[in-house]
């Protein structure tokens, strides 16, 4: 069971998208090439405007445009992590995220650039990426996207996501390494609230563990990460409260909804998460009302412990659909 921050079948979207709008042929030749060279300026724009700033070493925050995108974002890429901000000046969470960015960049000593972008302004980017909806932040690495969230994420998780990024990408690209030699990059602090809950859940106190990662939501209802760490701390409470002889008790009595739960839940937890999926779409079929809803809201929680392109899955929710229509 996987609970990866970053959207794998959105970043492959996103990579064939910037691929088809943008030639990198030739800037992966540089990328690979012995001796790499830094990214050359920009190129003027058509209309005759003011060219963006040159992508070399400065500024931490940069004003990216349709024009300067090529010189600011894909070609800086092969050399350093970009980290591109879709904003507007209309919303509001980004007024909420944007600062939190700038401010990481800077601290960064030259680890990684934040591109922003005004999609007002600038629409064909935002289009570039795919973007639904704003904020969206695209992590840019090599020439091509490597991660991406939207939303105001608390800034714990975008330290998080930037130090996995970094420690990604380090080999990769020269100006993170130069940086941390020089005292930059991202420093991800320890959350106390974080580390009582996993304390708690390895000892197996799993109510004071479910206590909290609630604690963690009441305040940040948004955090992916203590919703994520709560459903698995609530499923692992009860495969190891369901007890060993749970699946042939579900097997001697059909009709026990309870009884198929718990053995739902420990076939899961042995690995066989088709068993499982398929016990409860069973029991599904052979419920109406209240039952069925009740195992079909269990089932659900069960998809959520994987990642939703899992395969087992994607076939175990067409086969509720078909039970449940």
């Amino acid at each position: 069971m996987t609970h990866p921050r970053g959207s794998a079948a959105k970043t492959a979207a996103m990579s064939a998208a910037l691929s088809g709008a943008v030639d990198l042929s030739a800037l992966k030749a540089r990328a690979e090439a012995p001796q790499k060279q830094p990214p050359a300026p920009p190129r003027p724009p058509a209309d005759g405007a003011a060219p963006g700033p040159a992508p070399a070493a400065g500024g931490a925050v940069i004003e990216v445009t349709e024009a300067t995108f090529q010189a600011e974002v894909v070609e800086r890429s092969l050399h350093q992590l970009v980290v591109v901000d879709l904003w507007a000046e209309w919303c509001g969470p980004c007024k909420q995220l944007s600062p939190v960015l700038e401010r990481l960049a800077a601290e960064s000593g030259g680890a990684w650039v934040l591109a922003k972008v005004d999609v007002d302004a600038n629409p064909r980017i935002a289009q570039l990426f795919g973007a639904q909806s704003i904020p969206t932040v695209i992590a840019i690495g090599g020439g091509q996207p490597v991660d991406a969230f939207s939303g105001a994420l608390p800034e714990p998780e975008i330290r998080k996501w930037l130090g996995s990024l970094l420690d990604a990408l380090r080999d990769k690209l020269p100006g993170i390494a130069a940086a941390e030699e020089n005292g930059g990059g991202v420093e991800v602090p320890e959350d106390a609230r974080f580390t009582e809950a996993e304390e708690a859940f390895e000892r197996g106190d799993f109510a004071e563990a479910q206590a909290a990662y609630e604690r963690i939501l009441d305040v940040e209802p948004a955090n992916e990460e203590a919703k994520t760490a709560l459903a698995q701390v609530k499923f692992t409470a009860r495969a190891e409260a369901a007890g060993p002889d749970a699946i042939a008790k579900a097997d001697a009595d059909p009709a026990d909804l309870d009884a198929q739960l718990a053995a739902a839940d420990l076939e899961v937890a042995g690995q066989q998460p088709e068993a499982g999926f398929a016990r409860l779409i069973a029991a599904v079929r052979r419920t109406a009302g209240d039952d069925r809803n009740k195992v079909r809201e269990h089932l659900v929680a069960l998809f959520e412990l994987f990642d939703s392109a899992d395969e087992r899955v994607m076939k175990a929710r067409r086969d509720l659909a078909s039970a449940l229509y």
